[in-house]
């Protein structure tokens, strides 16, 4: 695979560990089909934005005809376009275990996708004309960074490959404070693709990258749980606590990048992918319960009916979120309808589950049966009692039993059929035959019980079964990992401690003073940690004489760089100084107060949402990202015109959190015969 791969490509990829970026996948091939999405989407938008101004321009009507005629050819491409890129979001097929032949596949997130960037001539300028080092010589650094961040664009479906980017995001933190200011600009654009839509965010905001990055570890995160195999223990462990790290660094990014520009990182949908994560996590608890079988036990019946219940009662809180506009407008219909299938589905298991317990327990109680305990767990099924019968008539009754159990049965079939009547309305979900024969198989099971216990002369009274409470003994919980924040190695360590030498600091360029001694005192004490700075500085030594200043931080003695020493290092390197000196380099800091710039994406109080500045950009533009470019006047959204007003980015927090909510496993106990 690596054949016709430049050497020095191969080498810089072969050593980056969790990237594969040759890898022929059915994932890696469904992220170059939407790489290749987002193109088409940008110069079908350049076309519409060049009709749009030519129509405000012009007044000649046969020109206006032929615009108009043009504009709705542009937007039905737009549209289809659309389209296919909600088709590759129901793609679920390929983030899928191979082996899975027995369980409803789970969504996965796609990774956002962004261009290539080339810091060298930004970076290299900026190092000389703010720290005054020769930018050649962080070529090697400079590189790293690029590579790190090229790898980070296809990384391995695993631990390695969130390692990764989490060490990418690390390092951002570093490079925002040596390079960009508040008072200035690079000239550096970020360019991310919105992962529904397809649309361009263009900003020199360095947040947008970090976030969007974030957002991919969270993709990233749900593609391996999507991944393990839900057919054993270990499987759905590993899953678990894969969808509920996705919840809590989608939960991570909502805090603390609260005004991203890009739709599919808005407040609104990350708190919809949130929920959904969530649900799947308790999706999979539910499976891990049922895994080695239900026994056929009135308790264990009626725990499974509650637990059934509260998967059920996860996916709808889901559903509804997806169908509330904007989100319905930029949902996948596959997820919607997706998540308004398993409401369907885990409601009719718990009807199921509850009625089996009714109906199939009738005996009498035997003395090892726990009378009190049966009361207490069936009267936490309802929030009332049917026909305000108490929780023990009813288990004493075999007649209301049997009245209350086919009740729930038939609502069970019903709440089957409705979810395969739901499955038949979408396309994409018609494809997922596993999904198709799981809810067929769980319909024939209900009616089979249900024609066992039908009789002919039972015409009337047939009662309204009620709802079931939800109830679980393990909740799915957002799981911030700690990966979200690890220790890195700055690329640029050599410019010096962060503390003083960031871009937010300004001072002197380096001056050179000739350190002498008299009386075998230098004139001056130094102080503090790496670097030190000058202090009781004598006004009548040589080195005052020279230009040394109070405060003034010493960089260099001799050829030596000494911003990482202490006072005790830099002081043995001055105690050999004679009556003929040494020339030290040291700055001063000066004022650095100045009010910040506004970033170049937005114009104050219109109502835009994207920035079409990336637009004016070609693929073979690569190399001159340093250049000014003009921002445009307009924008149109993709689908929805000026329709959202967002806020700037300029106060986007950096707040850093880390945490954990652990959750406690279990495994049911395994020692009877009879299961369901």
């Amino acid at each position: 695979k690596t054949e016709g791969l430049c050497p020095a490509l191969h080498s810089s990829y072969s050593l980056m560990r969790g990237c594969n970026p040759l890898a022929q996948t059915g994932r890696s091939k469904l992220q170059n089909k939407r790489a290749a999405l987002n193109q088409q989407i940008i110069k079908e938008l350049r076309m519409r934005a060049g009709a749009e101004n030519l129509l405000r321009a012009t007044s000649n009507n046969k020109v206006k005809e032929s615009v108009l005629l043009e504009l709705s050819y542009v937007n039905s491409n737009l549209q289809l376009l659309k389209e296919q890129l909600e088709s590759l979001n129901s793609s679920v097929e390929v983030y899928q275990n191979v082996q899975e032949t027995s369980s409803i596949p789970l969504i996965a997130l796609g990774l956002k996708e962004t261009k290539e960037m080339d810091f060298s001539v930004p970076f290299k300028d900026f190092i000389l004309e703010h720290y005054s080092e020769e930018g050649s010589n962080f070529e090697h650094e400079i590189a790293d960074l690029m590579d790190l961040r090229q790898s980070c664009r296809t990384p391995s479906r695993n631990e390695e490959g969130i390692q990764m980017l989490a060490s990418y995001i690390s390092h951002l933190a570093l490079v925002e404070s040596r390079f960009f200011a508040p008072n200035r600009q690079m000239g550096i654009f970020f360019t991310w693709y919105d992962s529904f839509t397809g649309v361009p965010v263009c900003q020199q905001n360095i947040s947008l990258e970090r976030a969007s990055f974030l957002f991919n570890m969270a993709a990233l995160y749900t593609q391996m749980g999507t991944r393990c195999n839900r057919q054993s223990q270990e499987g759905l462990l590993q899953a678990i606590s894969a969808l509920q790290r996705a919840a809590g660094v989608l939960s991570h990014l909502k805090e603390t990048f609260t005004h991203t520009p890009s739709y599919d990182m808005s407040p609104a949908m990350l708190n919809m992918l949130i929920k959904m994560m969530l649900a799947q996590a308790q999706e999979c608890l539910f499976e891990k319960s049922s895994l080695n079988g239900i026994r056929n036990e009135f308790l264990t019946l009626i725990k499974m009916a509650q637990e059934a219940a509260k998967v059920g009662e996860t996916y709808s809180q889901v559903h509804q979120n997806m169908v509330q506009p904007p989100i319905k407008d930029n949902t996948p219909f596959f997820w919607s309808t997706m998540a308004f299938v398993k409401v369907n589905h885990y409601h009719a298991l718990a009807h199921y589950f509850l009625s089996t317990a009714l109906i199939d327990h009738q005996r009498k109680f035997s003395p090892s049966d726990d009378e009190d305990q049966q009361e207490k767990a069936f009267s936490q099924v309802y929030d009332a009692m049917p026909d305000g019968h108490s929780p023990l008539d009813i288990l004493h009754a075999r007649a209301e039993r049997q009245r209350i159990g086919k009740a729930h049965l038939r609502r069970a079939i019903m709440c089957h059929e409705e979810a395969l009547r739901t499955q038949a309305l979408c396309r994409d979900l018609r494809r997922l035959d596993i999904l198709h024969d799981i809810l067929q198989a769980s319909l024939h099971r209900s009616l089979d019980k249900f024609a066992q216990h039908e009789r002919e002369d039972e015409f009337t009274d047939y009662m309204d079964a009620p709802d079931i409470l939800s109830k679980t003994e393990h909740r799915a919980e957002m799981e911030v990992p700690v990966s979200t924040k690890v220790k890195v190695t700055d690329f640029f360590h050599h410019l010096g401690p962060l503390s003083v030498f960031s871009a937010r600091q300004r001072w002197t360029a380096p001056r050179t003073v000739l350190v002498r001694t008299e009386d075998r005192d230098l004139g001056f004490t130094l102080k503090g940690e790496s670097p030190v700075q000058v202090q009781s500085l004598d006004p009548l030594c040589p080195a005052a004489a020279d230009g040394l200043k109070e405060g003034d931080y010493l960089v260099a003695v001799g050829d030596t760089d000494c911003k990482w020493m202490g006072v005790s290092e830099v002081m043995h390197l001055l105690r050999d100084v004679d009556e003929s000196g040494v020339d030290v380099r040291v700055v001063s800091m000066m004022d650095s107060s100045l009010p910040p710039t506004k970033s170049a994406t937005y114009s104050g109080g219109l109502p835009k949402t994207y920035s079409m500045i990336c637009l004016a950009y070609d693929d073979e533009e690569r190399n001159a990202r340093s250049r000014k470019v003009t921002k445009k006047t307009s924008f149109l959204n993709f689908a929805l015109k000026n329709k959202h007003k967002s806020a700037s980015t300029l106060s986007l927090p950096t707040v850093n959190s880390t945490g954990g909510l652990p959750w406690h496993k279990s495994s049911p106990s395994t020692n009877d015969s009879s299961y369901y």
